[in-house]
C-alpha cells in the first residue's frame, strides 16, 4: 500500500469514526438539545440540560400556559398547583439550578416577547448578591438555547455533537435501568417544568433525632463563609428593573419574591450585607420576603441549608394571596415595599425559633386487633381487658381522636385536645361490631378500624374457599358504626394482606410490597387499582366519607409504595412500628409511616397508661 493510499485510508476512517460519533450523540442527545427527541429520556427523568430541555418544550406546548416562575434551583418548591389556583394561571416552572439573575432575565425577555404571559413570578435567592453572570461546570449542563443568548447556533450545537461519548453511553445505561422514583435533582416533570420530588414526599418525618440520621448537614452543618459582591448586587438590581420594566410594557403581573434560607446557611452572611442587598431590592421593586422566620429554623421544613419543601412554599403562597385555610407561622411573609423595608428588617435581627410546643404534638396511637372471651393469641383481647383499657384512658383525661384530625392540626393548625389518642384496629373483625363500638361508645371515645375489603362480611369461611375465617363485619354493620359518629373506617387495602397458605395463587400479596419481579410499571397498576376498589366498597358500603388512611398490612411499606399511596389520595399511612409520633404543623410528612403500640391480652393496663404518657415526656 502505498504512503498516499493508506493516508487517504486512514482519514477515511477518521471521518467515519468522527460521523459515527457525531450520529451517536445526535441520536442519544444526553442533554436533550436536539428537538427530534429520537430517544427521549425515562419518563422521570427529562434531561442533563433543563434550561435547554423546558425551552424546547416549551416550543411545543406553549400554548398550554400563560404563566412563569422563574429563578434558581430553591423555585422548584414553589407548587405551580398552587399558583394556578390562586390567580386562575396555568404556570410552568423555568427553574434553572445555578442560575444568577442574567440567566433569569435573559429566559424572561425571550418569554415576553415570544409568548403570551399573564404572570411572571420570580425568585430572588441571597447568593445573587454574590454570583451574577457566572457559568457553573460542567457548562453544558448549565448552558442556555442560543435564542436566549445569542450565541450562534452552530457553536452551541457543536459542543453537544462533539460530546465524548461516554455522556451518551451513561444515558443508555440510565435507561436500562429505569425506575419510576428517582433521587436525582436533575429529574424533572415535564408538564409542570419542577423537579421531580416523588421520593421525598414520601418521606415519613415527624421525629427529630431520626431526621437528623437522615440529614446529617443540620447536626454538624459545616462551617463557611459568603460575601455579597457589589458587581453582583448592581448586576441582579438591574437585570430585575429590565424585567419589571418589560411586563409594565406588556401588561404582565410582576411578582418577586424571597426564598427561604436555613438559619445557619444566613450566618455565613455578613448581616449588614444582607440587609444592605434587600434594603436595595425594595427600592426596585417591592417584594414578598420569606428569607429569614421562624421558618428558617426547623430543619425538617429543609432538605439542606438551601432547599426548602414544598410545604414551605405552598405555605409561602398561601400568605401572599391571603389563604387562611392553611398553617402559617406569624413572622412567616412580610411584603415589603422602600416605606416598611428598614423597619422590616430591624425586627427580622430579633427573629428567634419557635418553642417546639407551640407547632408540633406528640400523639400515640394504639393498635388492636380481635376481641373475645379468650384473649389467647398474639392479636386477642377480652372484652373486660379492653374495657379496663378504655376507662383508664377516660379516667385519666385522654380523648381520642380521628386521623383527620391529626391532619387538620397539621395542614390547617387546629389544635387537638390536651392529651390525643388515636386508638385503630385491623383486619375489620366482627368483634369490633360486637364488643369495641359499644364500649367505646360508653366512654365517650372513638376509633378507627382499617377493613380488608377482600374479607369484609366473611363470617364462616375465607374469601370463597373451604378454610375457616375468624367473622369479619359486613358493610352494613360498618354502617351502622360509622352513622353513630363513633367509629371511621379506613383502608387495610382491598386485598394485599392475603394469607397465603389459603391462597389458590403461589404469589400471594401478603403486604404491599411489590412481588419479586414485579415491574414499577405493573406494581403501581395493582396498587392503583386496589386503592381505588378498597375507597369505593367503604366509602359506598359504608357512607364513610372520605377514606384516605390506609394501615400498612403487617406493618411494611417501601417509599414508592407509599408515593403510589399519595398519587391516590391516601396521605395518612400507619405501620407496625413501635413508637410515639412527633406532628409538625405545615409538614404533611409528618402523617406518614405513623407508629403504634400493639396492644394484646399480655398488655396490662398499666402499659397501655404509660404508652399514652410517652406523649407527655
Amino acid at each position: 500500500m502505498t504512503s498516499k493510499r493508506w493516508l487517504a485510508l486512514f482519514l477515511a476512517t477518521l471521518l467515519l469514526l468522527g460521523a459515527a460519533v457525531l450520529g451517536f450523540n445526535y441520536v442519544v442527545d444526553p442533554y436533550g438539545v436536539f428537538s427530534h427527541q429520537m430517544l427521549s429520556w425515562p419518563s422521570y427523568a427529562m434531561t442533563l440540560n433543563p434550561r435547554a430541555a423546558k425551552m424546547d418544550y416549551l416550543k411545543e406546548h406553549h400554548q398550554e400556559y400563560d404563566s412563569y416562575l422563574l429563578g434558581c434551583s430553591s423555585t422548584s418548591s414553589f407548587p405551580v398547583e398552587s399558583l394556578n389556583q390562586y390567580l386562575d394561571a396555568r404556570f410552568y416552572n423555568m427553574i434553572m439550578y445555578g442560575a444568577d439573575m442574567l440567566d433569569v432575565e435573559e429566559e424572561a425577555l425571550y418569554l415576553l416577547e415570544h409568548y403570551e404571559v399573564k404572570n411572571l413570578v420570580v425568585n430572588v435567592y441571597l447568593d445573587n448578591a454574590r454570583d451574577y453572570d457566572t457559568l457553573p461546570d460542567p457548562a453544558r449542563s448549565y448552558t442556555m438555547p442560543p435564542e436566549t443568548t445569542g450565541q450562534s447556533a452552530a457553536a452551541y450545537y457543536g459542543q453537544y455533537l462533539f460530546l465524548d461519548p461516554r455522556h451518551s453511553l451513561e444515558k443508555l445505561t440510565d435507561l436500562s435501568q429505569d425506575t419510576y422514583l428517582s433521587q436525582p435533582f436533575d429529574v424533572f416533570c415535564a408538564e409542570t417544568g419542577a423537579y421531580d420530588k416523588l421520593a421525598r414526599d414520601a418521606e415519613s418525618i415527624g421525629d427529630m433525632d431520626r431526621y437528623l440520621e437522615t440529614y446529617p448537614v443540620f447536626a454538624n452543618y459545616p462551617p463557611a463563609s459568603n460575601t455579597t459582591q457589589e458587581e453582583a448586587i448592581t448586576g441582579t438590581l438591574d437585570s430585575l428593573a429590565r424585567i419589571r420594566d418589560r411586563c409594565a410594557e406588556k401588561g404582565v403581573n410582576f411578582l418577586v419574591l424571597t426564598a427561604p434560607v436555613y438559619a445557619d446557611y444566613l450566618a455565613y452572611y455578613d448581616w449588614d450585607q444582607v440587609v444592605d442587598f434587600y434594603t436595595r431590592l425594595a427600592d426596585v421593586t417591592p417584594y414578598w420576603d420569606f428569607s429569614y422566620s421562624s421558618v428558617s429554623f426547623e430543619p425538617r421544613y429543609f432538605y439542606d441549608e438551601t432547599h426548602f419543601r414544598n410545604c414551605v412554599g405552598e405555605m409561602a403562597l398561601a400568605r401572599i394571596f391571603g389563604d387562611e385555610s392553611r398553617y402559617l407561622p406569624e413572622d412567616f411573609g412580610v411584603y415589603v415595599t422602600p416605606e416598611n423595608v428598614q423597619a422590616h428588617w430591624e425586627q427580622l435581627a430579633q427573629t428567634a425559633p419557635l418553642d417546639q410546643e407551640d407547632y408540633t404534638a406528640r400523639v400515640p396511637v394504639l393498635m388492636y386487633h380481635h376481641i373475645d372471651e379468650e384473649g389467647d393469641s398474639e392479636t386477642n383481647i377480652t372484652p373486660a381487658l379492653f374495657e379496663a383499657h378504655i376507662a383508664a384512658l377516660a379516667q385519666a383525661g385522654y380523648t381520642a381522636v380521628f386521623p383527620d384530625q391529626l391532619a387538620a392540626y397539621v395542614n390547617q393548625g387546629v389544635p387537638l385536645p390536651e392529651k390525643p389518642i388515636v386508638l385503630t384496629f385491623d383486619d375489620g373483625y366482627l368483634s369490633n361490631y360486637d364488643y369495641a363500638w359499644p364500649i367505646l361508645e360508653k366512654y365517650g371515645m372513638v376509633a378507627t378500624i382499617f377493613m380488608i375489603g377482600s374479607t369484609t362480611g366473611n363470617t364462616t369461611h375465607y374469601k370463597d374457599t373451604d378454610h375457616p375465617i375468624t367473622p369479619h363485619f359486613s358493610y352494613a354493620q360498618g354502617a351502622e358504626m360509622v352513622a353513630s359518629g363513633v367509629i371511621s373506617l379506613q383502608s387495610h387495602t382491598y386485598d394485599m394482606h392475603q394469607w397465603g397458605p389459603y391462597e389458590k395463587t403461589d404469589r400471594p400479596r401478603e403486604n404491599i410490597l411489590p412481588l419479586e419481579g414485579e415491574s414499577d410499571e405493573d406494581y403501581r397498576a395493582f396498587l392503583t387499582a386496589d386503592c381505588q376498589k378498597s375507597r369505593q366498597t367503604i366509602e359506598e358500603g359504608t357512607g364513610e366519607d372520605n377514606v384516605h388512611v390506609l394501615a400498612y398490612p403487617s406493618g411494611a411499606w417501601n417509599p414508592l409504595a407509599q408515593a403510589t399511596l399519595l398519587e391516590n389520595g391516601f396521605d395518612i399511612t400507619f405501620t407496625t412500628q413501635v413508637g410515639c409520633n412527633t406532628l409538625v404543623k405545615g409538614l404533611p410528612q409528618s402523617l406518614l409511616g405513623l407508629c403504634r403500640y400493639n396492644v394484646t391480652q399480655a398488655v396490662s393496663v398499666e402499659q397501655v397508661l404509660s404508652w399514652a404518657g410517652d406523649a407527655r415526656g
